[in-house]
C-alpha cells in the first residue's frame, strides 16, 4: 500500500511539471497585463520601495537595479532590494505591486521573522546538495546496472539522492511562509502608505497571488521528486532482496 501512494506520488510529477509552465507563463501575462495601468500615486516603483523602507525605519537598506524581467529579490546578505530593470521605473501597479513584495521580505529579515531566518540558513545548504541529486541519481543507475557481487551499492547513492531532496523540499516548505507572508506586508503597506486606492491593491493582489502560485506548485514538485527517488530506492531494495 506504501509504495503504491508512493507511486501515484511520483507520477503526480508530469501534471505537477505542466502545472509549473502554465503558472510561469501566467505570472508574466498577468505582470504584463497589469504593468500598462499606471497607479494613481504617480510614483515609480523605486520611490515606492524607498518609502515603504523609510516609513519601517529601514534607511540602510539600499535600492539597486538588476538585469532582466522580474528578477527582482532581496539579498539579506548586503541588505539590498534589487529591482529588475523592468519594474524600478514602473509607475505601473503591477510594478509597485513587485517592488512593496521585496520589502517586505526586508521588513521580514529586519524584524527576525522566523521562516527567513530558517530559509537564509538552508540556503548554503541547498546550493550544496542541489549539485549532488544528478550525480547520485546517475551513480545509482550504474551500479544499478553493474550490480557488483550481487549487493546493490545504488541503494547508498539512491539514498543520498533522497536525503537531498527532502533537504531541497524542506527549503521550498519554508519558502512559503516567507512568500505569502511578504505579499500579506506589502498590501498592508501600500494602503497604510496611502499608495494604493483599494481598488488598485486588488489589482495588485492579482499579480502577487500570480506569483505566489509558482512557490506552491514548486513545493508540490519537491514532494513529487522525493516521491520519485524514495521508488527508486524501494525497488532498488526489494530486487537486492530477491536476488539474496
Amino acid at each position: 500500500m506504501f509504495e503504491l501512494i508512493v507511486l501515484i506520488i511520483a507520477y503526480a510529477s508530469i501534471p505537477l511539471f505542466l502545472w509549473m509552465i502554465f503558472a510561469s507563463i501566467s505570472v508574466r501575462t498577468t505582470y504584463s497585463k497589469y504593468n500598462v495601468i499606471p497607479a494613481s500615486c504617480g510614483m515609480s516603483a523605486e520611490q515606492v520601495a524607498r518609502k515603504i523602507l523609510d516609513v519601517n525605519g529601514l534607511f540602510e537598506v539600499n535600492i539597486c537595479k538588476c538585469a532582466g524581467m522580474l528578477s527582482d529579490h532581496y539579498d539579506p546578505r548586503n541588505n539590498t532590494v534589487y529591482l529588475s530593470a523592468s519594474t524600478i521605473n514602473s509607475t505601473s501597479v503591477a510594478g509597485i505591486a513587485v517592488a512593496a513584495h521585496e520589502v517586505g521580505h526586508a521588513i521580514q529579515h529586519a524584524e527576525g521573522y522566523a521562516p527567513i531566518k530558517l530559509r537564509g540558513a538552508l540556503v548554503p545548504v541547498v546550493n550544496v546538495v542541489s549539485r549532488m541529486i544528478s550525480p547520485l541519481l546517475i551513480l545509482g543507475i550504474i551500479f544499478e546496472l553493474i550490480a557488483i557481487n550481487g549487493t546493490r551499492i545504488s541503494i547508498y547513492f539512491y539514498f543520498g539522492a533522497l536525503i537531498c531532496y527532502v533537504l531541497y523540499a524542506l527549503f521550498t516548505f519554508i519558502t512559503l511562509p516567507c512568500e505569502y507572508n511578504a505579499s500579506s506586508r506589502a498590501k498592508k503597506q501600500l494602503v497604510e502608505c496611502g499608495i494604493l486606492t483599494p481598488d488598485e491593491v486588488n489589482t495588485a493582489s492579482k499579480v502577487l497571488s500570480s506569483a505566489a502560485k509558482t512557490y506552491l506548485i514548486s513545493f508540490f514538485l519537491s514532494l513529487a521528486q522525493v516521491a520519485r527517488i524514495l521508488l527508486l530506492l524501494l525497488s532498488a531494495r526489494n530486487r537486492n532482496n530477491r536476488n539474496r
